[in-house]
């Protein structure tokens, strides 16, 4: 996955001409572009909300390979969505966008969605916990992903990364901490340390693999 500059945005708008147009006529939007970034609408409704957000991520992977493409391999599609809170105790995501950079190969191992910013939720402000993609192949690991661990691409405080197998991935950057950051697999309903970043790699992204 790999951003570009707000002016390709307006390109990757044009490009994609109505993508982020209802559905059906007369249905709202449920992404789109605003002042040169992606919004995405919340709640999705294939998604139930929890206390839990763990709960919330184990339902992603299944519901977003069943949108157009995203099982596709080469000829398939990269979608971003959002996880978020509205202060009353649990969870939700977003509906996802395969927003992206236009100028990445469409036949080629190497997909872009852009990361929303903001979630558009008629209920509340919303604060996002995390950022998620999928990958249309597998095994497709961020291990092998250089751009989703670079830190000029972290936005949130978490990212969550699936291929089409639904092999679940965490990344906590710990970006502006002086810590190590942490990349988990998920197994079965725990998280598994598998890396680590160090401080002085968190720009490259380069991942210090920990031994079992």
């Amino acid at each position: 996955m790999r951003w570009a500059r707000s002016a390709l945005l307006l390109v990757a708008w044009g490009w994609l001409g109505c993508a982020s147009s209802p559905a059906t006529p007369g249905e709202p939007a449920n992404y789109g572009f605003k002042e040169g970034q992606v919004w995405v609408r919340g709640p999705w409704e294939a998604i139930t909300p929890s206390a839990d957000p763990d709960e919330v991520i184990d339902q992603l992977c299944p519901a977003v390979m069943e949108l157009p493409g995203a099982r596709f391999g080469d000829h398939g599609r990269e979608y971003c969505g959002l996880i978020y809170s509205l202060g009353d105790g649990k969870y939700y995501a977003s509906h996802p966008s395969p927003l992206g950079d236009p100028h990445i190969g469409r036949v080629s191992r190497e997909k872009s969605c852009y990361v929303p910013r903001q979630v558009e939720d008629a209920r509340g402000r919303s604060e996002t916990l995390a950022d998620y993609h999928g990958h249309p192949w597998s095994p497709s690991s961020m291990l092998e992903s250089r751009s989703d661990r670079l830190g000029a691409t972290q936005v949130f405080s978490i990212r969550i990364q699936f291929d089409k197998a639904c092999h679940l991935q965490k990344l906590i950057p710990y970006l502006k901490e002086d810590r190590p950051g942490e990349l988990y697999e998920r197994r079965g309903k725990s998280w598994k340390l598998i890396g680590h970043i160090q401080p002085e790699n968190k720009a490259s992204g380069r991942v210090t693999l920990v031994n079992d």
